[in-house]
């Protein structure tokens, strides 16, 4: 089953601060992901997910982002899961904006 992608939301919260206003909006991890297209991503591979049956898939934008960041980062599947637990920029680079 299909999980769409959910964009960056830019609403402020009283509680909870958002993790793009912690983060370096100058990092090249951050320039990179709001230079990609995502949207492409979730058209070209949405037709291989069904919309009604079976386990709810991950967000096609967290796939492709982690992809990506282990073929730049030279790291292997093990690591690149490790370090998107601990890096705020790989979070948001997949996404993920608290």
């Amino acid at each position: 089953m299909l999980t769409k992608s959910s964009p960056i939301s830019t609403q402020s919260n009283l509680f909870h601060s958002e993790l793009f206003s912690q983060l370096d909006v100058k990092d090249p991890l951050i320039q990179l992901a709001n230079t990609i297209n995502w949207t492409v991503f979730d058209d070209a591979f949405e037709q291989h997910y069904s919309q009604n049956n079976g386990r709810p898939s991950k967000p096609i934008r967290l796939m492709v982002g982690l992809l990506l960041l282990k073929q730049l980062e030279n790291l292997s599947d093990e690591r690149v899961v490790l370090q998107f637990k601990r890096n705020p920029y790989y979070q948001y680079f997949c996404g993920y904006s608290n």
